[in-house]
């Protein structure tokens, strides 16, 4: 009901301010005339004491007089009908008076019912930020956890709860640094400072930097069945050129951990790569059922890796040819699409791709 008051004072005071430069044309009018009509008088109570004084002569004073008193009687006349105020003139006025207002609400009416919302209720800021955060949408939780921060910084459980939040949504440095106000303020876990490990290494780009394996070797002593802080330590193992260690580490961690683990895909596709570039790649050494799933994670392994950036020809020639051997031509095409873009300084490299692409079949026929 509020919200209809409001709109009707806002409204009166819109066609108000319509109708009063109207209604005030008239008055403008009368007090000209009446101005004037003060001159004349004066004027000839002057030629009166000009006379009086043998200023002026009394025929010139005659002829004065006659001349203010045409002036008066003209402006007398006017005053019954002030200018502006012909009946032209009024229809116009009133016509105008109506048309504000009749279509100004009306306009008002019409727009509101089609892009407002009348029949919701309020909601204001204010109170949906203190309302409970599991009833809210997620932007809303996350505005709400942000503000409270901004006036509690020193809050470290908040930090803790919006520091994964940064982190699934890609945002690595604003998450390194929610985790790490969330343990300088007292919410020191296994998990947080393991956050903070892979926050740090996601954030260069996938390189397990100093400062992320120290945050992850503090989760490891926190907590030494920490699998996120183990996992990014053997990445950290395999990118020093240790492939056996990063390998032993991968296999005690795929030994320790749950039948259903939501992240063992992740890890045996990741062992079966390193495994099989640890053998020369000779995947017979491998048990039968290890072959395949060695094969898909070597391929995913390589494409991820191009698609990151850089590559040579050969390495593109080895993608594309596996992805073909796989039956993923569709993969293969956006793989030799891809090499052509980044290798399109070099006129041999594009021409030994078109040449690849022949071989293989993988030219799009036109429909």
């Amino acid at each position: 009901m509020l919200i209809w008051i409001i709109f009707a004072v806002m409204t009166g005071a819109a066609v108000f301010s319509l109708l009063w430069p109207l209604s005030r044309s008239g008055m403008t009018a009368f007090a000209d005339v009446a101005d004037a009509t003060s001159l004349y008088r004066a004027q000839l109570g002057e030629i009166e004491r000009d006379l009086a004084r043998r200023l002026i002569a009394p025929t010139e004073a005659e002829a004065a007089r006659a001349e203010a008193a045409r002036r008066l009687l003209r402006a007398s006349g006017e005053q019954a009908d002030p200018a502006g105020e012909t009946e032209s003139s009024l229809r116009r006025r009133r016509a105008s008076s109506a048309l504000a207002l009749s279509c100004v609400p009306l306009l008002a009416l019409l727009v509101y019912g089609a892009y407002g919302s009348p029949g919701q209720p309020d909601q204001p800021l204010a109170a949906r930020l203190q309302a409970d955060p599991s009833q809210q949408d997620f932007a809303l939780a996350l505005t709400r956890i942000e503000t409270h921060l901004a006036n509690n910084p020193s809050d470290g459980k908040g930090w803790s709860v919006i520091a994964p939040v940064y982190l699934r949504q890609g945002r690595y440095d604003e998450a390194a640094n929610a985790f790490a106000s969330a343990i300088r303020h007292g919410a020191t876990s296994s998990e947080t400072v393991a956050g903070l490990g892979e926050a740090r290494t996601l954030a260069a780009g996938g390189v397990v930097t100093a400062a992320a394996r120290e945050s992850l070797v503090e989760a490891v002593r926190l907590d030494p069945s920490n699998a996120r802080a183990r996992f990014f330590l053997a990445i950290g193992k395999e990118q020093d050129g240790d492939v056996q260690g990063a390998i032993a580490a991968l296999r005690t961690l795929l030994a320790d951990a749950a039948a259903d683990a939501p992240w063992s895909m992740t890890v045996r596709q990741r062992l079966a790569r390193l495994e099989a570039e640890a053998s020369g790649g000779d995947l017979a050494a491998l048990p039968p059922a290890e072959q395949q799933v060695a094969v898909r994670a070597m391929v995913d392994g390589l494409a991820e890796r191009l698609k990151a950036g850089g590559g040579t020809l050969p390495e593109w020639t080895r993608l594309i040819r596996s992805q073909t051997v796989l039956g993923d031509k569709s993969a293969a095409r956006t793989a030799l699409a891809t090499a052509r873009e980044r290798l399109s300084q070099d006129a041999a490299a594009l021409a030994a791709l078109d040449a690849l692409a022949v071989e293989l079949a993988l030219r799009e026929t036109a429909p």
